[in-house]
């Protein structure tokens, strides 16, 4: 199965490990899927960590390093996954959490999060 991780799940991955669920440790543990994180990830933390926020204190270059590293393939954004946001309903606010959501469906991944919010769109959606 391909699994895009969203921003926070990718955080927690790669340092707060204890802030995953059971769920989602067998789901990145599991061979049988691909991890993917997309660009529109490293384009929220080095946004969020400019603003001072402290759940984005991670070094953005360091984070691509290693997730390349560990094995995770990354997805760029293209014009495909932009027209794909105009097609959700309004359900959330968060330009950065719509567009993984957006890429998840056009590629037909599973979007894994742990945000409420996004999880009420269902379709396409692994909530954690």
């Amino acid at each position: 199965m391909n699994l895009l991780l969203d921003t926070h799940i990718l955080l927690w991955a790669a340092g707060e490990t204890e802030k995953l669920s059971d769920k989602v440790r067998s789901l990145l543990l599991d061979e049988a899927n691909k991890l993917y994180f997309s660009s529109a990830s490293i384009w929220e933390i080095v946004i969020k960590r400019s603003l001072g926020r402290d759940d984005f204190k991670v070094d953005p270059v360091r984070l691509r390093k290693m997730l390349v590293i560990n094995g995770y393939t990354e997805l760029s954004v293209d014009s495909d996954h932009a027209l794909e946001v105009d097609r959700l309903p309004p359900l959330h606010k968060d330009p950065f959490d719509r567009m993984l959501l957006a890429q998840a469906r056009a590629e037909g991944f599973l979007l894994v999060t742990a945000d409420a919010q996004i999880a009420k769109y269902g379709v396409g959606v692994v909530d954690v």
